[in-house]
């Protein structure tokens, strides 16, 4: 199973709140994932970002590649 790191989007119409979860590849945007790491909310001043870098470690340790957007949002 190839798994990725992406975010996932919650909230309402034109209120964006995001999780960065753990999924398979295959799967859509906004179905089951396998872990939820942290989140990131882009309306708030500045940026919310939290996530557990343990986590996050660990999955790209075990082969998870990581989307791009998830590069730019973690800084890694």
């Amino acid at each position: 199973m190839a798994t990725v790191i992406r975010l996932t989007r919650m909230g309402r119409k034109k209120r964006p709140f995001y999780r960065i979860v753990v999924t398979d590849s295959r799967k859509r945007r906004d179905s089951g994932w396998i872990e939820s790491i942290g989140y990131y909310n882009p309306l708030t001043e500045p940026e919310t970002i939290k996530f557990d870098e343990e986590r996050l470690k660990y999955w790209i340790g075990v082969g998870a590649k990581m989307s791009d957007r998830v590069q730019r949002i973690t800084g890694k």
